[in-house]
């Protein structure tokens, strides 16, 4: 196990006066799972179920009472009650619908056992087949690795003074190679530890296999119609050749499907968290308004599934700068995937810039909310590349502050847009937009 910065979270939650159940959410096997049983190390005693097995599922269809049941759990744990720091988890609680109603008592009559859920397609299930206790839990995201945890996974480690002294130049080649190298591998955790023991990508084949296998069969279970199956089997299969890029449902991926289906189908997968359809804001000021009747940009959960299952891994290897790697679509897509790696909020997403007339063609790839400003963020190579886009949107915000995100050190440009508006263009290079509102507290 490597160090995932959601523990720093889980530390939080639960030292909060006012700590509810926590329930994990995040597509299958992103470590939620795994962060528990690291976390529980600093608790004495840990009770953990998995209501796949009937067993433990049996447990909250025979006891409806707290104590009782508590009792019993202890019992099946082959744990003595004491009084001492004691922390629960039930996994896969998806499969219980009476557990999820019991979060409730958990947190009204036994606050003082440490509760935490996960399970496999909650977003799928949420609101139709199992509803959580309102006001009762609370929720946090868990995504595929960060580069800082890559770089902790595979015994490199991110030195703190890189963001304490942001134009460190002297390490900033070696890095970028293990940027390229994350770039490749993904952040999914089990794929991680198999690079980090073999320094091989090849030899991870098997494991995206089995997740792609894995995520097939999780989400057809639910498929209301032998279509929506049909059309689920050919996204998984199809779209990861459409990451990072504007798609439009009808006949998706030259397919004869319509776009009822296919919009039915992506946002199931998106309840999923195997994918976010990312739509676009006309807004150059807080609050973002997001623009549903453009195209969304497909961004999948994890860039090493993209290069996988699209053959791509050799020209990321290849190329001398990622933002040139399948017209800069790869580049974005780690980016996008950075932007919520270590976030939290299960709410939480991505936006990208386009200008309120339909037909204008001025795109930024991201904007994010930072200090009451909407800082627009445009994933470009070489100090020449063309911002014309960005400049249209400085023209139209109030503030000064843009970002670049490159593969060159970290630099700072006094520009101008066109129109004569003078701001400040951040240079930031790929390995530090895991912890991008650092640099923008330091120089901002």
């Amino acid at each position: 196990m490597f160090e995932r910065e959601l523990l720093k979270n889980l530390e939080q939650w639960s030292e909060s006066k006012d700590r509810k159940p926590l329930v994990l959410r995040g597509a299958r096997q992103v470590g939620k799972s795994t962060l528990v049983d690291e976390f529980a190390k600093k608790y004495q005693i840990y009770l953990k179920l998995n209501l796949e097995k009937h067993a433990d599922a049996l447990l909250f269809e025979d006891y409806t009472e707290i104590n009782t049941l508590i009792n019993a759990i202890y019992v099946a744990n082959r744990q003595e009650k004491l009084p001492v720091s004691t922390i629960l988890f039930i996994d896969e609680i998806q499969n219980s619908p009476k557990a999820v109603a019991m979060l409730r008592y958990f947190y009204e009559e036994a606050n003082w056992l440490h509760v935490v859920a996960a399970g496999s397609l909650l977003e799928s299930l949420m609101d139709k087949h199992i509803s959580f206790p309102v006001g009762r839990v609370e929720f946090m995201a868990v995504h595929p690795c960060s580069f800082t945890e890559f770089l902790n996974g595979i015994g490199e480690g991110f030195d703190q003074r890189l963001v304490e002294n942001i134009q460190a130049e002297a390490v900033h080649s070696r890095i970028m190679q293990n940027f390229r190298n994350f770039t490749v591998v993904g952040g999914m955790p089990e794929v991680v530890k198999k690079y980090a023991e073999r320094r091989d990508i090849l030899a991870c084949d098997n494991i995206y296999d089995g997740l792609l296998t894995a995520y097939t069969e999780d989400v057809e279970k639910y498929a209301r119609t032998q279509t929506l199956t049909q059309v689920i089997r050919f996204l998984i299969a199809e779209g990861w050749r459409y990451a990072g890029t504007p798609i439009t449902f009808e006949s998706f991926g030259s397919s004869n499907y319509r776009s009822r289906e296919v919009g039915e189908a992506f946002r199931m997968l998106e309840k999923t968290m195997l994918l976010e359809l990312v739509y676009p804001t006309t807004s150059t000021v807080l609050p973002i308004l997001t623009s549903r009747n453009r195209k969304p940009k497909l961004i999948w959960l994890d860039t090493g599934l993209v290069n996988f299952v699209a053959g791509i891994r050799n020209e990321v290897f290849s190329v001398p700068d990622i933002a040139d790697v399948w017209r800069g679509s790869i580049a974005e897509h780690i980016v996008a995937q950075e932007l919520v790696a270590n976030k939290t909020k299960v709410l939480l997403r991505r936006q990208y810039w386009v200008r309120q007339k339909i037909d204008a063609s001025a795109e930024v790839d991201f904007v994010i909310p930072y200090k009451g400003m909407l800082i627009p963020i445009e994933v470009k190579s070489g100090h020449n590349a063309k911002l014309r886009s960005l400049h249209q949107f400085m023209d139209r915000t109030p503030h000064d502050i843009a970002v670049r995100i490159w593969s060159n050190p970290f630099s700072i440009d006094e520009a101008a847009t066109t129109n004569g508006k003078k701001f400040r263009l951040l240079n930031v290079p790929f390995y530090y937009v895991c912890v991008l509102e650092k640099v923008l507290d330091k120089y901002v």
